[in-house]
């Protein structure tokens, strides 16, 4: 629900911050149109130790960061520390070969996206010593063997707010939108109602008990307008920043992460994962190929349903993991699917576009418990109301707050009135006595709605996604905004009674919930390695990982869904994901519940260890397969005389390509299912630049490439083009030449 409509202050916190804002008599806040001078403003409220706790991803209010960064660079008196999460980075090549690919790239797909200060200046070296950047959440991989490795803080996403506010947070910067409607502006959260929602009050108090502390917005025009709980008042903010008061001004462009590639393993991975999703139920899905993936085969499910049950039957799937039957499900999604994600990305608006996402939740348990009952519909009828009164949702004779609430959930028209114990609707009057069969009648005539309304399909935290996601959301109808809910990240990752929704009401909502996440490795006991290496090198983050696999263990229905790629090169040396030991541990193994890689689906949940192992050396590939399963036996978690079935034998990229090349020749699969951002040739090149740094990454790989490229044809007219492309037509170094013919005999396919 919006601010801008008139509801309980009990239903969402939204509300009780306007009207609690309002009750007091704060003014909107005081806008600037100059970054420059709002930076002056905040030093004057706080002082010169500036403690600022940024949003992650697109949050970020960028032009203000900029200029307190710039203006604490140059004044050394100032101590700024940046708290943040996932600062986000256009793509920069380390050598001068993915430069010369990346750049054409880079200009066409970031046009208008800001740098981000100091960000550049960590990877040059430059940050002053006044200055502090920490960060909760890295891109992944972006600070392997950094001095920011040193900055970095672990903590749970549900956390993140208690503990930037124990470090001392006193300003806090939001990117927001902005509109207004019959002279009432508001601001939209936006992308990250994760932490403002809950920081929203307590800087409130901290205010009201004489702490120097503000939260400021930066207005960007072309943040897609959330509405709901994402939707505050003018006056929740102390400070807006707000560029469009200047003339001419044009809002900088939103950074969108291209679409990834999705490759045959991962396909099979989010294959696979799909099979355990039940219609009718719950999606919470991470970022990255393998969601894509997912999502992409949840498509194929309920689009083309006989080709996805083709699949299904030739991979064996219900005979060779049995979980499937138990919890899993085949067919299309008639009931639909409710997303409560972390992450909101683009692949929800995928499955909403196509009718999949469509199971609305409710903010009101009793309409949330009658649903879930098939007790009513979200159609509204007579029967619908009597319900309600069966379940004392409401009084035989019907009170002001009886109406009130019926017309807040849309069992009433909002025009019915209530006045000294009668209804009013259509310039005609009845008794509000609903065991009287004559006024049950004309209520049923003139006063009903047609729907249940403040029906929600997704709540999300934060979201991020290429640019085509960012247009679908602004081009919603209003009617489909208000289905798509951004709400505290406290609300969305855990089942704990919070200020926007009690516990009871979270767990009436994720029925059948399918808390898919990924992970990098996974340990034969059933750990699961998501974040960082057993070196203690931080790869990205925890996020709420532990805390949707915790959470799904609390839900009677609910499944965790751990996703990983079976192998992976590491060091040039290819080594399995799936390990029998590791030194690091992001969910433990009393948290193991479902594992899928490219080969298949373990079940560990409450299993004793022999089948733990078992399970997971069966969807290992079978590369690795004896090692783990010696392994295992020499620790005596495995009987001696197990041997690994024989359906179970055949782990092998080759098999996977059989199934994927069979099915992409129907157009089923393939890499680019949702567009591409990249042109043919850069296609072309990026595959051959990806292979020749995985061929050369061991001394043998290189000496072998090497012969190959002393001995290849010179360039013909169709590699030309992409030696023009690259910046290599011309080679004058003996490096350039070397690495041109390199380029060539990959390209050649030798």
């Amino acid at each position: 629900m919006s601010v801008l409509e008139l509801v309980d202050t009990h239903v969402t916190h939204v509300t009780h911050v306007a009207t609690n804002a309002a009750s007091q008599a704060k003014p909107a806040a005081p806008e600037f149109a100059d970054a420059e001078k709002l930076v002056d403003h905040i030093i004057e409220v706080v002082g010169k130790e500036i403690v600022l706790g940024a949003p992650l991803a697109i949050g970020k209010p960028i032009a203000f960061i900029n200029a307190l960064y710039q203006r604490a660079k140059a004044d050394p008196s100032i101590t700024l520390r940046i708290e943040t999460g996932i600062t986000l980075e256009k793509p920069v090549g380390k050598s001068q070969l993915e430069k010369n690919f990346l750049e054409p790239f880079v200009e066409r797909e970031f046009e208008g996206v800001p740098d981000i200060d100091y960000i550049m200046d960590l990877r040059k070296g430059a940050v002053p010593s006044n200055i502090t950047v920490s960060e909760f959440f890295f891109k992944a991989g972006s600070f392997l063997n950094s001095p920011q490795q040193q900055n970095y803080t672990s903590t749970n996403y549900t956390h993140a707010v208690r503990d930037l506010l124990d470090k001392g947070v006193n300003v806090v910067g939001q990117l927001v939108a902005k509109r207004t409607i019959d002279g009432v502006t508001t601001y939209s959260l936006c992308s990250n109602s994760d932490l403002a929602l809950d920081f929203a009050p307590v800087l409130k108090e901290m205010q009201d008990s004489g702490k120097p502390v503000a939260m400021i917005a930066e207005v960007n025009s072309n943040m897609p307008f959330m509405q709901n709980h994402a939707e505050v008042a003018d006056n929740v903010f102390d400070f807006v920043l707000d560029q469009n008061l200047k003339p001419d001004n044009k809002d900088y462009a939103l950074f969108a992460a291209p679409h990834a590639s999705i490759s045959p393993e991962d396909h099979m991975i989010g294959f696979y994962a799909s099979t355990l999703v039940k219609d009718g139920g719950t999606l919470q899905v991470g970022i990255g190929s393998l969601s894509s993936a997912l999502i992409y085969s949840t498509l194929l499910r309920h689009q083309n349903n006989a080709v996805y049950n083709q699949i299904v039957d030739e991979l064996h799937v219900a005979e060779k993991f049995p979980v499937t039957r138990l919890v899993g499900d085949r067919g299309i999604f008639e009931e639909g699917l409710y997303g409560c994600s972390e992450l909101m990305v683009d692949g929800f608006m995928n499955l909403y576009k196509a009718g999949i996402l469509k199971r609305e939740v409710f903010e009101d348990l009793t309409v949330q418990t009658l649903l879930n009952k098939k007790k009513i519909t979200t159609d509204v009828s007579v029967s619908t109301l009597l319900t309600l009164l069966e379940h004392g949702a409401i009084h035989q004779q019907l009170t002001a707050k009886d109406v009130g609430y019926l017309k807040r959930i849309g069992v009433f028209r909002g025009s019915v009135e209530f006045f000294n114990g009668q209804l009013q609707a259509q310039h005609q009057t009845m008794k509000a006595n609903l065991g009287d069969a004559e006024a049950l009648q004309w209520i049923t005539k003139f006063c009903l709605g047609d729907k249940l309304s403040g029906g929600a399909v997704m709540h999300g935290a934060f979201f991020i996604g290429p640019k085509d996601f960012y247009e679908a959301l602004n081009n919603l109808s209003d009617e489909d905004h208000k289905k798509f809910c951004m709400t505290s990240v406290n609300y969305v990752n855990d089942l704990y009674d919070h200020f926007i929704g009690s516990q009871q009401l979270k767990q009436a909502q994720r029925k059948h919930a399918r808390f898919i996440n990924s992970a990098m490795m996974v340990t034969l006991n059933g750990s699961a390695i998501s974040d960082a290496l057993e070196n203690g090198q931080v790869v990205s983050g925890v996020g709420g990982q532990y805390n949707f696999v915790a959470q799904s263990h609390q839900l009677p229905d609910s499944r965790s869904i751990m996703k990983l790629r079976s192998c992976s090169v590491r060091n040039g040396k290819l080594k399995s994901n799936i390990m029998f030991n590791y030194g690091h541990t992001t969910i433990p193994r009393q948290l193991r519940d479902i594992v899928i890689t490219e080969y298949g689906i373990a079940d560990l949940r409450g299993k004793p260890d022999h089948v733990v192992y078992t399970e997971l050396i069966k969807i290992a590939d079978s590369r690795f397969q004896q090692q783990l399963l010696d392994q295992a036996k020499a620790a005596g978690k495995v009987a001696k005389d197990y041997t690994i079935p024989v359906e179970f034998g055949n782990n092998t990229p080759e098999a996977i390509q059989g199934i994927y090349q069979k099915f992409t020749q129907q157009n089923i699969f393939g890499p680019f299912p949702f567009g591409c951002s990249f042109t043919a040739e850069e296609l072309q090149l990026g595959k051959a630049l990806k292979a020749l740094k995985a061929k050369t990454a061991t001394p043998k790989g290189k000496i072998k490439c090497i012969l190959n490229a002393i001995t290849t044809p010179k360039p013909d007219k169709t590699i030309q083009p992409l030696l023009k492309r690259i910046g290599l037509e011309n080679p004058t170094s003996i490096q350039d030449k070397l690495t041109q013919r390199l380029l060539i005999a990959e390209l050649r396919g030798r």
